[in-house]
């Protein structure tokens, strides 16, 4: 009886230890892979058009990163744009779209029309607040927009599969992280960090 005790006790040590130590390693990962607020990232992209992008090349940008189901999300980020941003060419948003698994099963042919699309649309609603505000550019021009169908640009972003479907993230010109988030910023938010990079 001792013995099969015994026995008993060591199994059960050594799953709890195994427990332990595979929980440590999964937040070891998770936070490895999480970008932090005050560092400096080089991150380099090209968009729809083929511009190359980076979050060092000198602008104050906003980066949305979202999967197609958070698009609802991504546009309203640019609406909270403030109006000080548009047209100035010291500040740019790029919008990353994470294509994952699930979304793939309308290939990235059907996908990338998809996005250009909806590019489209959104170069409308700017246009119109350009118009709005008597800024005589091409609206257009000021849309980056990145597909990733393979996760590699996401997890440069700190984003791991099955991670959240949303973030956005400011970087200063030199690449500095200035803020992000998880969810939709307000505009008093966005606004006081995008003035605070001057």
């Amino acid at each position: 009886m001792r013995r099969i005790l015994g026995n008993l006790l060591v199994v059960s040590t050594r799953a709890l230890f195994f427990s332990v130590g595979t929980t440590l390693l999964f937040a070891a990962i998770a936070c490895h892979g999480a970008l932090s607020t005050g560092s400096d990232y080089s991150i380099s992209l090209v968009d729809l058009d083929g511009n190359k992008l980076s979050t060092a090349d000198g602008h104050v940008t906003v980066v949305v990163l979202a999967t197609p189901a958070a698009r609802e999300q991504a546009r309203t980020v640019g609406d909270h744009v403030p109006d000080f941003c548009l047209g100035n060419p010291t500040y740019r948003m790029i919008t990353i779209i994470h294509f994952t698994g699930r979304h793939m099963a309308i290939g990235r042919r059907l996908a990338t029309a998809f996005v250009r699309h909806r590019v489209k649309e959104a170069a409308q609603r700017l246009q119109a607040r350009y118009d709005a505000l008597k800024i005589s550019r091409d609206a257009k021009s000021d849309i980056f927009v990145v597909t990733d169908f393979d996760g590699t640009i996401a997890s440069q972003f700190g984003q791991v599969a099955g991670a959240a479907e949303f973030g956005v993230f400011v970087f200063g010109p030199k690449g500095e992280l200035l803020a992000q988030w998880h969810s939709v910023p307000s505009m008093d938010e966005l606004a006081a960090v995008l003035k605070k990079s001057d």
